[in-house]
């Protein structure tokens, strides 16, 4: 059976540190792309302000700056976490919505940039996407 863990205010300055060295050893980069990932975009929704209790946080630059990041981010996520990606896109695509949602009918940066003149999208474009009216 094994010893239980000391208190962490038991351990020495050198004890704390060899344990954070095996902590560090077992973090894979990945893990933590996800995670800042995930953070960006639940932070992003709360800025949008319209979950309740959040319309105080509401912040556009913020939303499109989290956007924007994850955005960037995608082809790294595709290459360490194909698995994931669906589920991101998805959630940067929900998060555009409400960021439409709540700041009028300003598209986002992301948006912007790939086409600016462009009302279309790619999928639109190819004939790939059904748009009410069109």
């Amino acid at each position: 059976m094994a010893a239980p863990a000391p208190d962490p205010g038991e351990l020495s300055e050198e004890q704390l540190r060899a344990a954070y060295e095996q902590e560090i050893k077992r973090v894979r980069v990945e893990h933590v792309l996800l995670e800042n990932v995930v953070t960006l975009i639940n932070l992003a929704m709360r800025r949008t302000g319209l979950m309740p209790g959040t319309e105080d946080e509401r912040d556009p630059g913020q939303v499109q700056l989290a956007v924007d990041s994850v955005t960037a981010l995608m082809p790294q996520i595709e290459r360490v976490a194909p698995d994931e990606l669906p589920a991101i896109r998805d959630a940067v695509a929900q998060l555009q919505l409400a960021f439409v949602q709540a700041h009028g009918s300003a598209a986002t940066p992301a948006a912007t940039e790939q086409h600016p003149a462009d009302p279309t999208g790619p999928a639109q474009r190819s004939g790939r996407l059904w748009v009410p009216g069109q």
